[in-house]
């Protein structure tokens, strides 16, 4: 196993950037940087041994700090939606900024993965870690509660990145943090990704209204498109006349994951049969975003100036379920003042 670190650029205000490479016994790599946390490229062999880059992202600090899609990105406090911008906690109303029609979308407008984060490395039996910490002031973003936060990423000589999540807050608040990283087995610059193979373990899901705000329901994906419990091509059934497959212009939904929450477990998997690579995802949470990268419009070219267009990649978003602390019959992100949130969401590599 091997750490190196090396210059990636500087923001505006002339703040130094990093990126940190980590490197396992098998040749397989991934690297981050201090801005954001962010993750920037995953490098793994196909079935003859020949490595690709399956992750989408940017060449540049300058299109990290714009970053639109998300693109391989630590989201917090709260990710996904929040209907209506705003929520009630402890009978105190907390406005926040609509920044995706009338709602919240992954805690706007002061994202994380524009500041530069404290960084602490270490070498062990498990791998290569690299950690990334960000002191979040009560207020921030809208949220109660000075909170302190770190995400550390494990490659490990299994081939696989595990994502750890840790924040402790002075007062009650809320905790739903992911990684927006997108994902294409084939390389990132290879094109559609529609022929791709994915399992999801959920029977249900939670269906959304026209601006992807759950209902509060869920329902089976049993005789629907959002079946996924056998692996199936992701263009097999995208194009179904279904409302929420209209509605979402494509999928863009949370999986009600089948296994017990609190217990990191087999949630997803995905297979590409032109290169045998496969990745499985293990999270503890209770749901799981998966989207088809349904709105990236390719204005702004990827890395090797690849063009990022509609359902290019894939995101598997571990998560609360969204808009979940304005509905109490979901599982609740609420964090009690002093109270440790720490998940894992794990990404293994393989091939066939």
């Amino acid at each position: 196993m091997a750490i190196k670190v090396e210059r990636f650029g500087e923001t505006p205000d002339g703040k130094q950037v990093d990126l940190y490479t980590l490197t396992n016994e098998n040749g397989v790599s991934a690297s981050f940087t201090n801005l954001g946390g962010t993750w920037v490229s995953m490098l793994v062999p196909d079935k003859n041994g020949d490595m690709a880059d399956v992750i989408l992202g940017y060449d540049t600090v300058e299109k990290y700090l714009v970053n639109g899609p998300h693109l391989g990105a630590i989201i917090g406090r709260y990710a996904n939606r929040i209907g209506g911008a705003a929520f009630t906690l402890n009978g105190t109303r907390y406005e926040l900024y609509a920044n995706n029609g009338p709602n919240n979308l992954h805690s706007a407008p002061d994202l994380y993965h524009r500041r530069i984060w404290e960084v602490e490395l270490d070498e062990s039996d498990l791998g290569s870690r690299v950690s990334f910490s960000l002191f979040s002031p009560d207020g921030d973003q809208g949220y109660p509660g000075n909170a302190d936060i770190t995400v550390s990423y494990t490659l490990t000589p299994d081939n696989s990145v595990s994502i750890e999540y840790h924040m402790v807050s002075d007062a009650d608040t809320v905790a739903n943090f992911t990684n927006h990283c997108y994902f294409n087995l084939a390389g990132q610059g290879s094109g559609s990704i529609l022929d791709q193979q994915v399992w999801i373990d959920a029977d249900y899901f939670t269906p959304a209204d026209e601006v992807s705000i759950p209902y509060g329901t869920i329902l089976p994906v049993k005789d629907t498109p959002m079946d996924f419990t056998v692996k199936k091509a992701i263009g097999r059934d995208i194009g179904a006349e279904y409302d929420q497959l209209i509605l979402g212009k494509g999928y863009d939904h949370n999986w009600v994951l089948n296994h017990k929450a609190g217990e990191v477990a087999l949630c997803a998997k995905a297979y590409d049969p032109s290169t045998g690579r496969i990745m499985e995802v293990y999270t503890d949470l209770p749901g799981m975003q998966f989207y088809t990268a349904n709105f990236l419009t390719g204005e702004v070219p990827g890395k090797e100036g690849a063009v990022y267009g509609p359902r290019r990649a894939y995101c598997f978003e571990t998560q609360y379920y969204p808009d979940a602390v304005n509905k109490p019959q979901f599982p609740s992100p609420v964090l009690k003042a002093g109270e440790e949130y720490h998940t894992t969401t794990i990404y293994k590599f393989m091939r066939e």
